[in-house]
């Protein structure tokens, strides 16, 4: 994205999805504040690419200006008609960092500003630089009736090369859990969350505050208030969550992962061998060698069990080699990690439509054709 600061413009609420019925409510309102990250792209697309029959408004609270065109051009080619996405930027930062008022540093007012515009029953958050798998806000959905909140679990991953590291066991992982769990009660980040609005309106203003000197902490002071209301888990792997490489090497992370083996985060030489064996298995993949695919595959997943792109070459490894169950459930696990491109999927229903298995197989192509060309 193009980061060149826009000149400051009027107050705007500004609609970039085509003209739609905006006044019955929607299922859920995402609010994601942004200062414009090239990250911001792709946790739009996630929200464009959800697999949600009923209606979904996305509201973008703009902290300071930046050249919205790539964004524009994203919402007008890839928006599909069950989703409404607006952008709000007020004239100013409302946050203390840039000059506004509010004390948190990170947004300002916006998140509470929008949740009380959402014009819906359900508030979930986004921040810039996480994303969505497809299945985030329908499991949210499910899980959260008959409470006050709901969360999802998240991947921690990799900043620099987009892997996921491993699944969050230890701090984003509700009340009473976790690292957090004797200072704070336990903890939920702002992306993982789906709060109801009628049952949270009287603390929204806590999302403009700031529980730390350094303008942090908001989520913080918005989770103590959740935590004591009815909330569910929806025990599913559904938000990316990304970890700068000097954050991979806090006291609480580095333990975790020395105590799974994974040294790769903290080694950071290991990423260009990796990032070798991975190219070696794709030309071999293209060769038609499919032993030296498993081979490559198989040592990459030895370093890094979660790597999509090495299951997703061991799953055809295991399909050439005749061993079909094992490859269709490879690529399934890959698809788990990383759901962002159809031609995994497309792989997967040719398949199963092999296998004999043609309802399955149409079901996942009518999934290809609502998430990806805008059915």
């Amino acid at each position: 994205m193009t980061l060149a600061t826009a000149p400051a413009t009027d107050s705007c609420f500004r609609r970039l999805s085509p003209p739609r019925d905006a006044q019955t409510p929607y299922a859920v309102t995402v609010v994601l504040q942004t200062a414009g990250r090239p990250s911001l792209l792709r946790a739009v697309r996630s929200v464009l690419q959800q697999d949600l029959a009923e209606r979904l408004q996305l509201l973008i609270g703009v902290d300071t200006p930046f050249d919205t065109a790539e964004l524009e051009v994203l919402v007008t080619a890839r928006c599909p008609p069950r989703v409404d996405v607006s952008l709000f930027y007020p004239g100013y930062s409302t946050s203390r960092r840039h000059g506004g008022l509010s004390p948190n540093f990170y947004g300002g007012a916006l998140r509470t500003i929008l949740s009380y515009t959402a014009n819906s029953p359900y508030v979930a958050y986004l921040d810039d630089d996480d994303w969505w798998g497809a299945n985030h806000l329908a499991t949210l959905l499910q899980a959260v009736a008959g409470k006050a909140w709901a969360f999802s679990r998240r991947w921690l991953v990799d900043e620099e090369s987009g892997w996921p590291i491993c699944p969050d066991e230890w701090d984003s992982v509700g009340p009473g859990k976790g690292i957090n769990a004797e200072r704070f009660g336990g903890f939920v980040s702002p992306s993982n969350l789906l709060i109801s609005r009628e049952a949270f309106h009287l603390f929204f203003p806590l999302w403009s505050l700031a529980a730390f000197d350094d303008g942090s902490g908001e989520d913080r002071l918005v989770f103590n208030e959740l935590r004591q209301l009815p909330w569910a888990d929806s025990e599913t792997l559904s938000c990316f969550y990304s970890l700068r490489p000097a954050q991979q090497q806090d006291i609480h992370h580095r333990r975790e992962f020395e105590h799974r083996g994974l040294l790769w985060p903290l080694q950071r030489d290991l990423i260009g061998e990796m990032t070798a064996q991975e190219a070696t298995a794709r030309r071999a993949a293209a060769a038609g060698a499919w032993t030296e695919v498993r081979q490559q595959a198989q040592a990459l997943l030895a370093r890094a069990p979660h790597h999509a792109g090495a299951l997703g070459l061991l799953a055809e490894a295991e399909w050439q080699a005749g061993r079909r169950e094992e490859g269709i459930d490879l690529l399934c696990q890959s698809l788990a990690i990383d759901d962002r491109e159809p031609a995994p999927y497309l792989l997967l229903a040719e398949h199963l439509q092999a296998l004999g298995a043609a309802a399955e197989a149409a079901h996942i192509q009518d999934l290809v054709a609502r998430r990806f060309n805008g059915g």
